[in-house]
């Protein structure tokens, strides 16, 4: 192991082409942090958006963005938890900077759990934001129960297509939207209808849901409402809506809102469903590390099926 590390940083708010490779000291752990060697390194939406300014706000220039990681952990400061030499994966620190997109990161010991030993990582590092995010949505918010029936509103993306198969996983029937294109993969994780959010209203084919996964938010949440049983909730990823919420009382309806944090029951329920193949995470593309401005710009363009990552330390 050296002293220094490649990582990805941006030297102020901009477009893609803002990220740049560098090296960097290795950072070292503190008490209760463990220093891990990232293998692979996870793609989300809150990614370009902290990259472009509008999303988690960075304080220190240069700056490493990333959250989702995957890797072996070199260091521990405690003897209790994950030691030297296992492999392990998670979402430190969110929605504080974690510095993903390095060869190093330290992260707090409890934030991280063990990989799955089938599971390469790639996947892993692609399971905890989308993961949590769904997990929370669903049985925190949402308060999901066995036989509910549930809509997934971006049922292709990267927590979309994990909120569908852990659903289904807790005996919900599930429908989903998606384009066209996507029909087949969507109903391949469980659901049983898709519906094609551009060709035809949501609210005109699909009646009596539960609970309703907004990914997208908006004013298409609004409309969303009308696919629900009374008491019925609709949970957004997509932050507080005050017209959201006056038009579900009116109709004597629930809103949730989800704003993910790292969530140790979460991430050990995700673990267990990878471990034995409940959950299976879909990648899209993979990118080394040197490309990562190609990889913000692809994510940025909204068409992704499943996930992005880079290979940040490959095996």
């Amino acid at each position: 192991m050296t002293n220094t590390m490649r990582a990805a940083v941006i030297d102020a708010y901009g477009p893609a082409d803002t990220l740049r490779v560098t090296d960097l000291p290795v950072p070292a752990p503190g008490d209760g942090e463990v220093l891990i060697r990232v293998h692979a390194a996870g793609l989300n939406a809150i990614d370009w958006a902290s990259r472009a300014g509008q999303g988690v706000g960075v304080g220190v220039f240069p700056a490493v963005l990333g959250w989702d990681l995957s890797g072996t952990v070199v260091t521990a400061t405690s003897g209790t938890g994950p030691q030297p030499g296992d492999e392990v994966f998670g979402m430190p620190r969110f929605p504080a900077l974690a510095g993903a997109y390095a060869e190093y990161v330290v992260a707090p010991a409890d934030q991280v759990v063990a990989k799955p030993a089938h599971v390469d990582h790639r996947a892993a590092a692609a399971a905890p934001m989308v993961g949590i995010t769904a997990w929370q949505t669903l049985f925190r918010h949402g308060g999901l129960t066995k036989g509910q029936r549930v809509l997934v509103h971006g049922a292709a993306g990267g927590v979309g297509h994990v909120a569908v198969q852990l659903a289904v996983g807790a005996g919900a029937e599930v429908v989903g939207t998606a384009s066209a294109r996507n029909h087949d993969f969507v109903t391949g994780l469980g659901a049983t209808q898709v519906v094609d959010y551009s060709a035809e209203r949501v609210e005109d084919v699909v009646r009596d849901i539960d609970l309703v996964v907004d990914t997208r938010g908006g004013a298409g949440s609004r409309q969303l409402l009308e696919v629900l049983r009374p008491g019925g909730i609709i949970v957004t990823l997509k932050g507080q809506d005050d017209e959201l919420d006056a038009a579900a009382r009116q109709r004597g309806l629930r809103t949730g809102y989800t704003y993910v944090s790292p969530d140790a029951e979460a991430l050990a329920d995700i673990a267990a469903q990878l471990a034995d193949g409940r959950l299976r995470i879909v990648l899209e593309q993979t990118f080394p590390l040197d490309q990562v401005a190609l990889a913000h710009a692809v994510g940025e363009e909204g068409h992704v099926r499943g996930r992005l990552v880079l290979d940040v330390y490959p095996n």
